[in-house]
């Protein structure tokens, strides 16, 4: 991500081989994440709508958009590289929200799991409720996060569970097939 004033918004369109993706990030990194569920016009003006100051430019988001583009083709991605703008690691999004990135590709971990890895272990609806909130899908890997009996759980992210299903399934595939080679 591109250093300069700290005051500096940017958005980025995505294209991916499931549809195009928003973006939006500061100085500090990724601030806002938007899944592949618009088309191209209307995804722009929600991303200018919703931060107007953010000027268009795909130069702070290369590695992103090369990365955004490899998952959506089914290739194994780690995103941890991906600078993001997180709420403070005192604060208990940023604590969950730390712990989901480190989910690995293809793996999921319950709310009550990723609550107990956070040392709250009676938190996994508060786990659940930062989920619902998080900016950052695909990076902050929410889609990760499921119910302790193996369903899916809830997805915020425009497309729902629907989407959230499909891209476990990505993932799953794209484990099963580096196993065969």
């Amino acid at each position: 991500m591109r250093k300069g004033n700290p005051k500096d918004l940017y958005y980025a369109l995505l294209p991916t081989p499931w549809g195009p993706m928003g973006a939006v990030a500061g100085a500090q990194g990724l601030r806002r994440v938007i899944l592949p569920h618009y088309r191209m016009k209307d995804l722009e003006e929600l991303l200018t709508w919703e931060h107007p100051a953010a000027v268009h430019d795909d130069t702070p988001f290369e590695r992103f958009i090369e990365l955004a583009s490899d998952y959506f083709s089914g290739k194994e991605v780690d995103f941890s590289e991906v600078p993001c703008e997180l709420p403070s690691s005192d604060s208990f999004s940023g604590m969950v929200y730390r712990a989901a990135r480190e989910i690995p590709y293809a793996q999921t971990l319950s709310y009550s799991a990723l609550a107990y890895k956070i040392a709250r272990d009676s938190a996994a609806r508060a786990v659940a409720t930062a989920m619902s909130k998080n900016p950052i899908p695909l990076v902050v890997p929410c889609h990760r996060v499921i119910y302790a009996n193996g369903t899916p759980g809830g997805f915020s992210a425009e497309g729902g569970v629907a989407l959230k299903q499909r891209m476990l399934e990505l993932e799953q595939r794209g484990k099963d097939h580096r196993g065969q080679a």
